[in-house]
């Protein structure tokens, strides 16, 4: 799920990418004699990256509204079909997809050949990267106009998505066990042990507070995404759909 932009570090974020088009050339031109730097089109956001994205988007709606519906259940007074039965289901179908998504996301970490889509760009690994964790947060803050120049995702971006995906494992593990709580299934082999841990009532209170703050996360990330889009004039909004973005030469 993409956030305000962030940079690499080394000589990939300065020269072109090997997975770039090849001939790609300045989009915008600066004025002839001194203008502003011409700026040019940089793929950030390889397909795999874009489809998981869109993919987490549906499938957290679907993930959510069935989710709601199972927490507060509404028995059909004029009988015919349960229909709670199919909002079960689809809850776990959505469950399983959303399991498959986010362990494709953590290996896409691992194997892309973009610098941008890397663990390296949630994790700072380097001074550069950390710092820029200062100067972003200012810039979140209004406490400064200027944008941390970077290509990717900002370092305090990056670390967020540490948080929401560490939020997505736990979300996984509570729904596991409240499924294995139904039955004698691989569910309750694999996670009933937890139950003698921590009481049922408080994982079904876990897992439904990481819902709501999924949805909070979600409407501030399209709220950062608008506000670095506005200041920098990059293309962060439209990135996401077709993968580019527009950035002064000098980024790249």
């Amino acid at each position: 799920m993409t956030a305000p932009a962030p940079a690499t570090d080394g000589p990939a974020a300065h020269e072109p990418a090997a997975h770039e088009p090849a001939g790609d050339e300045p989009a915008v031109h600066g004025a002839a004699g001194g203008g502003p730097a011409p700026f040019v089109r940089v793929r950030v956001w390889d397909l795999p990256v874009r489809l998981i994205h869109w993919l987490l988007v549906l499938d957290l709606v679907a993930l959510s509204v069935t989710g709601f519906l199972i927490g507060t259940p509404v028995i059909d007074p004029g009988g015919g079909v349960y229909w709670m039965s199919w909002t079960r289901t689809i809850h776990k179908v959505t469950a399983y997809l959303f399991i498959a998504l986010i362990f494709a996301r953590l290996c896409w970490h691992l194997r892309s050949p973009n610098p941008w889509s890397r663990w390296t760009e949630w994790i700072p690994s380097t001074r550069e990267r950390l710092g820029q964790i200062v100067p972003s947060l200012r810039f979140y803050m209004f406490l400064t106009r200027e944008a941390p120049p970077v290509v990717g995702h900002n370092p305090l971006a990056g670390l967020t998505y540490c948080v929401l995906y560490t939020m997505f494992g736990v979300e996984i593990v509570t729904g596991l066990v409240l499924w294995g709580a139904e039955g004698t299934g691989w569910a309750s082999w694999l996670t009933g042990w937890l139950l003698h841990i921590v009481p049922l009532p408080t994982l079904r209170l876990i897992h439904h507070l990481i819902m709501w703050l999924t949805w909070g996360f979600m409407i501030h990330h399209l709220y950062s995404a608008i506000l670095v889009d506005r200041v920098e004039g990059t293309g962060v909004m439209t990135s996401i759909f077709s993968g580019n973005k527009f950035l002064p030469k000098d980024h790249r």
